[in-house]
């Protein structure tokens, strides 16, 4: 009985066996064999065994000569997958009306993005910078305010009575016009204008969810005090 290494496709189709070994420096991990006889001997088994070993050691030396252990931080343009969980009563955040949300996430970042009805979702992307950029815009999509919180946000509509900034995407928090200055203002556009980028502070949340906001003086990253009058003045 001849036992060949390595065979080639010919040598496998005329030949008796097909023998599959894996294994490390240390041992065998993995085997499997096809037969297209009844059997082998224990003497072929064990000539198996050792020539496996051989052209095993054999490639793992030329490959430890190239790597000898796996690189601790994969190329940025190595392809990336992701798990993140999310609350499954905001999967429908995630995804949006007729799928807008999710569609969008993959059309910008180019991403695949598959949903589970537990919360979990898995990316895959081609790069890690696509991957950080879906990661983060799901995130964004489900994060929750908090009190005390400064963000940067922009300002999406302005009204007589104060200014709309979106803080996260489909977020948005007013800002009252008496929380637009320390200074006593006639009209929110003096201080603020659509599409402005401006710090704010979440001061309160009410029950229903909605975000009350300060606008933080960008020039010295201090909370504007607007208490000219407290006991009298009072804007419209």
């Amino acid at each position: 009985v001849e036992v060949l290494t390595d065979i080639l496709g010919i040598e496998d189709y005329f030949g008796d066996m097909d023998f599959k070994v894996a294994g490390s420096s240390e041992g065998i991990t993995a085997i499997q064999m096809d037969l297209k006889i009844a059997g082998i001997s224990k003497d072929t088994m064990c000539d198996i065994l050792r020539k496996s070993k051989e052209a095993r050691l054999f490639i793992l030396e030329k490959m430890n000569k190239t790597i000898s252990k796996s690189r601790e931080k994969l190329s940025v343009y190595a392809p990336k997958i992701s798990v993140i969980n999310v609350d499954t009563a905001k999967i429908g955040m995630v995804i949006g009306p007729s799928g807008k949300n999710i569609k969008k996430i993959i059309e910008i970042t180019g991403a695949s993005i598959d949903i589970k009805d537990d919360g979990e979702i898995f990316i895959a992307a081609a790069d890690e910078k696509s991957l950080k950029q879906s990661k983060k815009m799901i995130e964004d999509l489900v994060k929750e305010a908090k009190v005390g919180e400064t963000y940067e946000g922009k300002v999406t509509r302005t009204t007589n009575f104060g200014a709309f900034v979106e803080i996260f995407p489909g977020k948005e928090g007013l800002v009252h016009i008496s929380k637009l200055s320390h200074k006593r203002i006639g009209r929110v556009e003096d201080v603020v204008k659509v599409n402005d980028n401006i710090l704010v502070k979440v001061i309160g949340i009410d029950n229903q969810g909605r975000i009350d906001l300060r606008k933080i003086d960008s020039d010295e990253n201090n909370i504007i005090n607007n208490d000219i009058d407290k006991k009298s003045e009072k804007y419209d």
